[in-house]
């Protein structure tokens, strides 16, 4: 029964790979909704300020809109999943923030409040031809050519230098390229700027904390990649997605109890998000825990029961009871 079974989840996670390249193209398309707000920091509305969006899965599935007076924008079409939001507008510093996007539920409203730049630091233009340096290097991280990145980001901070967020980017090149003192020097100096940084800091600390973390998990450094772990989730304990993205990470190295813990942590956090408990789900798979993982699947699909991740849980669930 148990080769029957390895046997069918082979074939399920062969067939997954083969389609991908057809189902690329499609990835981020539906009907899904969301909205939200861009203020600055007394909040008041800013419009004018361009809000962007693109599909995690899909670097080319991507949505962009121009508040109004209000300071108001919105997108329609959109697919399930996680998709990478940023906000921009000229003397303003960016903002980033992961999103996940239902096509079954009302998606909550998002508030995006943006910085201007220190006074004693020099001028921060963000215009499109800056803008489009940092989405040029974006791209180039997503398609692992990390010295292009590299160059890109470099490029933006020489005319941004206010932007010390874009360092993280910086520092997350250096980690995939093994450079790991020096990504750990620039995810501490991006702590370090931070301490400043009214609006994001707190984010922007516990984003380069998991970086750090991320470093000496890639060098068998358990004991130290835990503790920055740690520290990240504690200096942001609500945010799921940071919760989701450690266990990603443990995932990926094959630290299951870890993932496990990480990506449960997450589903405490946001209960209603069908991600958390589909790799749960898949981290039992992988401990052979089918029970376990047939229950976090169920569950995952009583929440996204439509969809091609909700075809793949259902082909799984399948196999695991047969």
């Amino acid at each position: 029964m148990k080769a029957n079974l390895m046997k069918n989840l082979l074939f399920i996670i062969l067939f997954v790979l083969l389609a991908a390249g057809l189902a690329q193209a499609q990835a981020g398309r539906g009907v899904g909704r969301i909205g939200g707000v861009v203020l600055d920091l007394d909040d008041k509305p800013i419009e004018g300020a361009k809000v962007e969006i693109v599909f995690s899965e899909n670097a080319g599935m991507k949505f962009e809109a121009l508040t109004n007076k209000k300071g108001e924008w919105s997108f329609l079409g959109l697919g399930t999943g996680n998709w990478n939001m940023t906000a921009t507008y000229k003397g303003y510093l960016p903002v980033s923030k992961p999103l996940y996007v239902s096509q079954l539920s009302l998606n909550p409203k998002v508030t995006i409040k943006l910085q201007k730049a220190t006074s004693g630091t020099s001028a921060y233009i963000l215009d499109e031809t800056t803008f489009a340096i940092l989405e040029k290097g974006n791209q180039q991280f997503r398609e692992g050519k990390y010295d292009d990145a590299l160059a890109s980001y470099q490029d933006f901070l020489a005319k941004n230098p206010a932007a010390y967020q874009v360092q993280l980017s910086i520092a997350d090149c250096y980690r995939e390229k093994s450079e790991f003192d020096k990504a750990i020097e620039l995810y501490n100096k991006v702590v370090e700027q931070a301490q400043a940084d009214t609006a994001g800091g707190k984010d922007m600390t516990a984003k380069a904390q998991a970086g750090i973390g991320n470093c000496y998990l890639k060098q068998n450094k358990i004991q130290e990649a835990q503790e920055f772990f740690k520290k990240s989730v504690d200096n942001s304990p609500n945010d799921e997605i940071l919760a989701y993205n450690v266990g990603e990470i443990y995932f990926k190295n094959q630290n299951y109890d870890e993932a496990l813990r990480y990506f449960d942590l997450a589903s405490q956090i946001k209960p209603d998000w069908p991600d958390s408990y589909l790799k749960l789900g898949y981290v039992y798979l992988n401990k052979a825990d089918y029970a376990n993982a047939a229950a976090k699947l169920e569950k995952f699909l009583s929440l996204e029961p439509e969809g091609d991740r909700a075809a793949l849980a259902k082909d799984i669930l399948r196999a695991i009871k047969k």
